[in-house]
């Protein structure tokens, strides 16, 4: 590679726009809500797949929970809570859907609302 393909590229990589937490955010979420619901419809054939999902999903409102949890975080008091019951509701249904008492569904669209909401907030 020439010199100058070098530079070319190097000065390409740092002009990539920047991400923002919202972005990432978004993007996490998105990928877990796609993994949850493509789980879903393979629950039959592959049960393991599924629960590792439902697991992702637990595993993000947890992490979820803890940063509104910090008392440093931006977010007014009101989001924070209902951010940490949806959290709480997340984990007491993931076990209600593992027993076969429940449907995944509720949790997909918790999660799309919320995906909702962060793309509403990008657009600000």
């Amino acid at each position: 590679m020439t010199p100058q393909a070098l530079a070319q590229r190097a000065y390409a990589q740092s002009a990539a726009p920047t991400r923002t937490p919202r972005d990432t955010e978004y993007e996490v979420i998105s990928k877990i809500t796609h993994r949850l619901k493509s789980a879903t419809a393979l629950k039959a054939s592959d049960y393991s797949g599924f629960v590792q999902a439902l697991h992702e999903n637990r595993r993000l409102w947890r992490v979820l929970a803890t940063g509104v949890s910090d008392s440093d975080n931006a977010l007014p008091n009101d989001l924070r809570a209902r951010i940490f019951y949806l959290a709480e509701f997340t984990e007491q249904y993931s076990s209600q859907i593992l027993g076969n008492r429940a449907a995944v569904e509720p949790l997909l669209e918790i999660n799309m609302a919320v995906l909702r909401g962060l793309r509403q907030m990008r657009g600000v």
